[in-house]
C-alpha cells in the first residue's frame, strides 16, 4: 500500500492582490515547471471571495498544459512507476486546495485571500482536509514559506507502510460487506496465540457471548491433533465436533445428537441468525485439543454483527471497534496528533468524497427540466430518459459534459464531476479513462486548453461557458437543468443499428441477466405487455423500461435511507451488465468480441457462457434499445481501455476454463435449470476452488445485497446427491479463509445447519470406511434430499 515515493509532492501557495490578482506565492519544495498563472487561477476560483471557506480540486499532468516539469526529478518518478498507462504520461498529481477569505477592514476590498494546496499521487486526497486547516491557520497567523514546509514534511511522515494492498476482487468484496472485521486477517499476523487454557474458558447461558465466537476451525489444522476424553460424551463422534461458522459452535456429534430438539445449535450471529435450544453444560473436545460449549439463544444475539473478535484468534485484530475498511495513522503536525482513517477500497477512478446519492437527488426532481434534440447516444429510452441515464450515456459515448454552478461554491461543483465519473466507470470497478479527461473545477485561465479536450467533464462556476456553446450537455447544479445542445447532431451523426439486430429472429440463441442485475426486475420485464415492442418509433418511450426501473429502485433506496454503499454497488453492476450487453452486442454486428466471452448456451456436457436473459425476445428488446449508446461507447477511450483490461483479466484470472459470472447468474435467475448444467457448474466451481485467490475472485461475484452464497446454498437441497456433495466441497473450501467464514455467516440457520449436518454425514462415513466400520443403515440408503428421513428430522 505504501508504495514508492513521497505522500505529497509539493505544497504550494496563492493569494489575491488587488493590483495585478491571483498570484503564486510559494512552491516548495521546488517550482512545479509550469504556467504559475494557471495554477493561481485554480486555487482562487471565480466568487471564492463570496465564500468564507472553499476546497477545490484539480488535477496536474493531465495535458500538456497543465503538465509540470520540475528542476529536480520527483521521486515517484522511478522506472517503474513513472507513467501512467501504456501512453507512457506522467503519473497524475491529484490537487486539494483549500480557500479561506477572512474580512478585514484595514486591507483594500475589506478581505484578505489566501489558498493552500497539496499535491499528491493518492486519489484519497479527503484524508488531508485536517492536516490542511491547521497550515493555513498557521500561513494566516505566520505567513512564511516554513509553513509549506512543516506541511511537507509532516504529510511525508505519514506511516502507512503495513496498510495491507488489497486486489481488486478483495476490494470489491470490502466495499460491498459491511462487517467491520472483513479482512482482519489482513492486518495483523504475528499476534501469538494464547496458552489453551487461557484461549477458552466455558460460559454460562447467561454470558453475553461464548469464547469461541469468531474462531474458525480450519479443516486443514484439524487433522493435526486429536484429544482423548476420560469420560466422552459421545464416543462415536468424528474427530471435528463442531463447525465454527459465526458467533458461537454448531454441535454436529453422532446422530442422536443431529436430531432436531436433542441439540443446542446456535448458528452464528449474523444477519438472519437463530439461536437453537443450547444444552446446558455440555462440552466436547475438538481436534484441537480445547473443550467448546454451545452457546445459548442469548449468547448467538449478543454481537449483531458477526463473529465478535477475540484476542485467541489469530485471523483478527486486537480491538473491536476499528474498522478494517480503513486503515488507522495519523499525521503530527505542530504537536498535534491527528488520527487519519486511509480508505483501502479505493479505485484510481475515484477521488475524493464523492457522492452518487447527492448525485441522484440533484437531478431527479419533479420539477428538473430537459430541453434540447434527442440524440440516439442519450435517449435511449426516448422522452421519458431519465437525467441520469442521459448523464451515464454521455459519459461512455465520450460527450463533453458541462456541469455549471452558478454561485455555487467550487468544492461542490467539483464533487458533481468526481460523482460522476464514479457513476460513468461503475465506481472504478469497470471501466476507466474518465478522470484523465474530468477537470473537477476549471476556470477561464486556461479555458481554451481544456475546452478543446475531446469528451471533456468539467465543472464551472462561470455561467460565460454556457453560452460559448462548447459543450454538448450541460447540467445546471443550482435550477437542475439539463440541457442537451441544440448542434449535438451536427457533432456525432446518428448511425443506424447493424442489420442483424433489425431482424425479428434472433440468428442465434442468447441467454444472459437483466440489466439491473435484480430478479424482480426480470421477471417484471420477462411478463411485460407485449404491444411496446411492436413500436417502430426510433425514440420509443417506455415508461417501465430497465433503465427507469433501475433509477425507481435506487430513488426508492435513498428514500429508505439505504447509503451510498449500495448505490454504489447498484451501479457497480449497471456498469458491468452494459459492458456484457455490449459484449454481446458485438457477436451479432461484428461477429466476434473483445470485451467478453463469447456467448454459448450449455450443451452437450459444456457449460455456457455470456449474458444472461429471461428469454430471446426480452434479449432483442434489450439489445435494440442499447444498440446505438453502445455503438457510441465502441469509439471511446473507454472502449479501448476496456478491451486492454478484459484481455488482461482474462491471462489473470484465478478461476480459468469456464465463464464463472454466467454460472453463477445461471443459478441466480433461471428457473428451471436441467439437472446436468447445475451439476456441471457447481463441480467445476468446486474443483477450481484450491487457493485463496480463487475463493476470493468466486465471492466477488457474489455481493451480500444480492444474496450472497444464496444461490450456491439452494444446492445443498437439490434431490441428486452429487450436486449436494460438490457444493459441500465448496463451502468446505470457503471454510479454509476468514473472509470465506463471513460469507457463510451470511446463510440462513436453515441454510447453515443443511451444510454442518451434511459435512458432518460425510466426515462419519469417510472415519467409518478408514476403520473398516458399516456405516449406518439410513447412510447406506443413499435417498434424495428433499426425501431423506434425516432431512425430516426423523430416523
Amino acid at each position: 500500500m505504501a508504495g514508492k515515493g513521497p505522500h505529497c509532492s509539493f505544497v504550494l501557495l496563492a493569494e489575491f492582490d488587488i493590483d495585478s490578482g491571483a498570484q503564486l506565492t510559494y512552491q516548495f519544495p521546488q517550482p512545479l515547471g509550469t504556467d504559475e498563472g494557471l495554477l493561481a487561477n485554480l486555487m482562487l476560483p471565480d466568487g471564492a471571495e463570496r465564500h468564507l471557506e472553499d476546497w477545490t480540486i484539480f488535477f496536474l499532468n493531465q495535458k500538456p498544459f497543465n503538465t509540470i516539469a520540475p528542476v529536480l526529478a520527483l521521486e515517484t518518478e522511478s522506472s517503474d512507476n513513472q507513467s501512467n498507462g501504456e501512453d507512457g504520461h506522467p503519473e497524475l498529481l491529484y490537487v486539494l486546495n483549500l480557500v479561506r477569505t477572512k474580512h478585514d477592514k484595514s486591507v483594500r476590498r475589506g478581505a484578505v485571500v489566501k489558498a493552500m494546496a497539496i499535491c499528491t499521487r493518492h486519489p484519497f486526497i479527503q484524508i488531508f482536509k485536517p492536516v490542511l486547516l491547521l497550515a493555513l491557520d498557521d500561513y494566516f497567523a505566520n505567513p512564511s514559506q516554513e509553513c509549506l514546509a512543516r506541511l511537507f514534511d509532516a504529510i511525508n511522515s505519514m506511516n502507512i507502510s503495513a496498510a495491507p494492498a488489497l486486489t481488486r476482487c478483495e476490494k470489491i468484496i470490502m466495499r460491498a460487506s459491511e462487517r467491520k472485521d472483513i479482512f482482519a486477517e489482513k492486518f495483523s499476523t504475528h499476534i501469538p496465540p494464547l496458552p489453551l487454557k487461557a484461549a477458552h474458558k466455558t460460559t454460562g447461558s447467561n454470558g453475553s457471548h461464548s469464547s469461541e465466537d469468531g474462531v474458525l476451525i480450519s479443516a486443514r489444522a484439524r487433522s493435526t491433533t486429536v484429544a482423548s476424553d476420560p469420560n466422552p460424551t459421545h464416543p462415536s463422534s468424528p474427530s471435528d465436533s463442531s463447525f465454527s461458522l459465526g458467533g458461537s459452535a454448531v454441535w454436529v456429534n453422532d446422530d442422536s445428537v443431529i436430531i432436531d430438539g436433542q441439540v443446542g445449535v446456535a448458528i452464528g450471529a449474523g444477519p438472519g441468525s437463530v439461536g437453537g435450544a443450547s444444552v446446558s453444560g455440555s462440552s466436547v473436545l475438538t481436534s484441537r485439543g480445547r473443550r467448546s460449549t454451545d452457546t445459548s439463544s442469548n449468547s448467538s444475539h449478543a454481537y449483531s454483527g458477526g463473529a465478535i473478535p477475540t484476542s485467541s484468534d489469530p485471523h483478527l485484530r486486537s480491538g473491536i471497534s476499528k474498522d478494517t475498511h480503513f486503515f488507522q495513522t495519523s499525521i503530527a503536525y505542530k504537536g498535534h496528533t491527528l488520527p487519519i482513517k486511509l480508505p483501502l477500497a479505493t479505485f484510481p477512478e475515484e477521488v475524493g468524497e464523492y457522492s452518487l446519492i447527492q448525485l441522484i437527488q440533484t437531478f431527479s426532481t419533479p420539477l428538473i427540466a430537459i430541453s434540447g434534440p434527442l440524440h440516439p447516444h442519450l435517449h435511449t429510452n426516448g422522452i421519458l430518459t431519465h437525467p441520469i441515464i442521459i448523464l451515464f450515456n454521455a459519459l461512455v459515448t465520450g460527450k463533453r459534459i458541462l456541469f455549471l454552478g452558478h454561485n455555487i461554491p467550487a468544492g461542490q461543483v467539483a464533487n458533481y464531476v468526481l460523482s460522476a465519473c464514479a457513476l460513468g466507470s461503475g465506481c472504478g470497478a469497470v471501466l476507466r479513462g474518465f478522470i484523465e479527461r474530468s477537470f473537477p473545477y476549471a476556470g477561464l485561465a486556461g479555458g481554451e486548453d481544456w475546452v478543446s479536450t475531446p469528451a471533456y467533464i468539467a465543472g464551472v462556476t462561470n455561467p460565460i461557458f454556457e453560452t460559448s456553446g462548447s459543450w454538448d450537455l450541460l447540467m445546471d447544479i443550482g435550477t437542475a437543468r439539463v440541457v442537451v445542445h441544440k448542434d449535438i447532431h451536427i457533432s456525432f451523426p446518428t448511425t443506424m443499428a447493424p442489420p442483424a439486430l433489425v431482424n425479428p429472429v434472433m440468428p442465434r440463441p442468447i441467454k444472459a441477466e437483466n440489466s439491473t442485475g435484480s430478479e424482480d426486475d426480470i421477471q417484471r420485464i420477462a411478463t411485460r405487455d407485449g404491444k411496446d415492442g411492436n413500436q417502430k418509433s426510433e425514440f420509443a418511450a417506455k415508461q417501465d423500461s430497465l433503465d427507469n426501473m433501475f433509477i425507481e429502485d435506487l430513488i426508492s433506496a435513498i428514500t429508505s435511507h439505504f447509503g451510498e454503499t449500495l448505490v454504489r454497488m447498484r451501479f457497480t453492476e449497471y456498469v458491468a451488465r452494459f459492458v456484457r450487453l455490449a459484449s454481446r452486442y458485438e457477436e451479432l454486428a461484428v461477429g466476434s468480441t473483445k470485451l467478453g466471452c463469447a456467448s454459448a448456451p450449455f450443451l452437450d456436457g459444456s457449460l455456457g457462457s455470456g449474458i444472461v436473459f429471461p428469454d430471446e425476445a426480452v434479449a432483442f428488446k434489450e439489445l435494440t434499445a442499447n444498440a446505438s449508446r453502445i455503438e457510441g461507447w465502441r469509439r471511446s477511450k473507454s472502449y479501448q481501455y476496456c478491451v486492454q483490461d478484459f484481455k488482461k483479466y482474462r491471462a489473470t484470472a484465478a478461476i480459468q476454463g469456464f465463464d464463472l459470472s454466467h454460472q453463477l447468474l445461471r443459478l441466480r435467475l433461471v428457473k428451471n435449470l436441467p439437472d446436468a448444467e447445475v451439476e456441471l457448474i457447481v463441480r467445476s466451481i468446486a474443483d477450481n476452488l484450491r487457493t485463496y485467490e480463487q475463493i476470493v475472485e468466486l465471492l466477488a461475484f457474489m455481493p451480500p445485497h444480492a444474496g450472497g452464497l444464496q444461490p450456491l446454498s439452494f444446492c445443498l437441497f437439490h434431490h441428486q446427491e452429487s450436486i449436494r456433495e460438490a457444493t459441500v466441497d465448496i463451502f468446505n473450501e470457503l471454510r479454509q479463509s476468514p473472509v470465506g467464514v463471513i460469507f457463510l455467516q451470511a446463510l440462513n440457520h436453515f441454510q447453515r445447519y443443511a451444510y454442518v449436518r451434511q459435512a458432518h454425514a460425510r466426515e462419519s462415513r469417510m472415519k467409518d470406511l478408514s476403520h473398516g466400520l458399516a456405516p449406518p443403515p439410513h447412510l447406506v440408503s443413499r435417498t434424495p434430499s428433499n426425501r431423506s428421513e434425516v432431512s425430516l428430522g426423523g430416523m
